[in-house]
């Protein structure tokens, strides 16, 4: 009997559902593109509605385009989840509706709440690192969470009536599809994605009472926290009703499973809105020295779980809908690759795309984005090449602190996300790096991870042993074709460029 499994990937700029077959093909796909809404300088949101009904209408329009592949919608076992990170949403546990917007990861406004939570501690940004693995930063939800206690009257209101539910998008997305509020839906979030709120104690996976007293959420529920491979629940309704819902990682995480990265050492880069690098370190947490953060990789149902170092990058895709979206310089990401590939280098210039802040290794919260270097020589297509340069040198600043954690510096790196679809860009990648970029023919790792870790649990795969043959379908390898000398003048006048992006902000008078 044919065995599918699909998978929700809820990404910042679209949804899709995609199924895939034993062999890790892809046998249907469908994407809808998502809205972002910028109220203030720095604020992301997103309607959590939205979210929730694009989810549901690419998986029956993927499963329409079953008919004629000789599948059918029973072939499907189970599905499994896969969302952005540390977005955070508030709703009323009895009505099920939201009370607002969902925050999204990347969103600044919480910069006055970092500061004074930090100012609480004697160890400041460090305050829970020890526990949780990660810096006091407007990244993580926490801190999105007391800010909507602080400044959101309905969210408090809710809290102080014992009616307020907090969670991540795959919360929201699995207590939905299981039922929500009317039918008994499942409040649940996995390991990965409970360990980006600051809450949870990255040695017990449990929530930390230390965290919740920081942040104030001590009488706050929370969804329970289970592995990223097992049965939650099963779909409430449409053609893929009583399916279960078998697998949950938080997106990167998922990448990393679809990208095979399961022995301590392995590490792959995301490119996407942002930019992801992360190295699995086996079985036990490594808290870093050298401005990464500790997370969890994921946990295949009642085994040990794996952890890994992450280096974040918060503009990545995101400069390039910038480029488009809002100075007009460009139609597409083809029009910029085309523009970049057009002159052999940038003239000097860099551009340092901290539109909301920097993430690792600096975590400077007062970095804005920066164009260094201009001169009337400078033309588009400079500029066209450094944004491209941009992603290329901030995945340089991590993979340089992983090297720093590791017994033997990174050789290879495994590659994935929209932006790895520029030759362009990995060999900028390969050149800045001074290391082979490998990147598969299938590119869906996201997806493909979320799905391996739901077939696992319903035994569409019996062990992770026989994931070796999934996504076998062959990579392009970039070498690096520049030499040392070049390489590290390049990266030096990246520093200094970075550096000159620092103080621009102290606060945000807005919050």
């Amino acid at each position: 009997m044919p065995k599918l499994v699909g998978a929700i990937d809820q990404g910042t700029t679209s949804t899709r559902f995609v199924i895939f077959d034993q062999s890790g093909s892809i046998v249907a796909l469908h994407q809808i593109q998502s809205t972002q809404h910028y109220p203030q300088p720095g604020w992301v949101e997103q309607d959590p509605y939205e979210m929730l009904d694009l989810a549901k209408a690419c998986m029956e329009h993927a499963v329409r385009k079953l008919n004629g592949t000789g599948y059918t919608s029973s072939d499907i076992q189970a599905i499994g989840v896969t969302n952005q990170r540390e977005t955070t949403l508030a709703w009323d546990k009895l009505t099920g509706l939201p009370l607002y917007p969902a925050i999204i990861w990347s969103d600044a406004r919480t910069t006055e709440t970092v500061q004074k939570l930090a100012a609480t501690s004697d160890k400041g940004i460090d305050a829970l690192r020890s526990v949780c693995g990660l810096p006091l930063t407007n990244y993580f939800s926490g801190v999105k969470m007391r800010w909507l206690l602080d400044n959101i009257p309905m969210v408090a209101e809710a809290q102080e009536q014992g009616r307020l539910q907090f969670g991540t998008l795959d919360t929201w997305l699995i207590y939905n599809l299981t039922g929500g509020a009317e039918q008994n839906g499942v409040l649940v979030t996995d390991v990965t994605n409970a360990s980006r709120t600051m809450l949870m104690d990255i040695h017990t996976l449990q929530w930390s009472e230390e965290a919740l007293s920081f942040f104030g959420l001590e009488m706050q529920t929370l969804p329970k926290i289970a592995s990223s491979s097992q049965v939650y629940g099963t779909l409430h309704e449409g053609s893929l009703m009583g399916v279960p819902i078998a697998g949950c990682l938080g997106d990167q995480q998922a990448a990393l499973v679809g990208q095979k990265c399961f022995g301590a050492g392995d590490a792959k880069n995301t490119y996407g809105t942002g930019c992801f690098m992360l190295f699995n370190t086996g079985n036990s947490p490594v808290l870093s020295d050298n401005g990464l953060i500790s997370t969890v990789a994921y946990q295949f149902g009642d085994d040990a779980p794996s952890y890994a170092l992450e280096g974040s990058v918060a503009v990545a895709g995101s400069s390039i809908s910038w480029l488009r979206d809002n100075l007009k310089l460009i139609s597409s990401v083809d029009q910029l690759n085309d523009l970049a590939a057009e002159v052999p280098d940038t003239a000097g210039v860099y551009f340092v795309t901290a539109f909301g802040g920097l993430f690792a290794p600096y975590w400077r919260d007062d970095a804005r984005g920066t164009i260094c270097g201009l001169t009337q020589f400078t033309t588009l297509h400079h500029l066209a090449r450094a944004t491209l340069e941009a992603v290329c040198y901030q995945s340089r600043a991590i993979l340089d602190a992983m090297n720093k954690e590791a017994n033997t510096p990174l050789r290879a790196l495994k590659v994935d996300g929209g932006i790895s679809n520029s030759d362009l860009c990995m060999q900028i990648q390969s050149d800045i790096l001074g290391i082979t970029v490998e990147r598969p023919s299938m590119r869906e790792s996201t997806a493909l991870g979320s799905a391996m870790a739901a077939g696992l649990a319903v035994g569409v795969w019996e062990s992770i042993h026989d994931l070796a043959h999934v996504n076998v379908q062959g990579k392009t390898d970039f070498t690096p074709a520049i030499n040392t000398e070049k390489r590290e003048h390049m990266y030096n006048g990246w520093q200094e460029a970075v550096k000159r992006s620092f103080g621009w902000t102290t606060s945000n008078p807005q919050a």
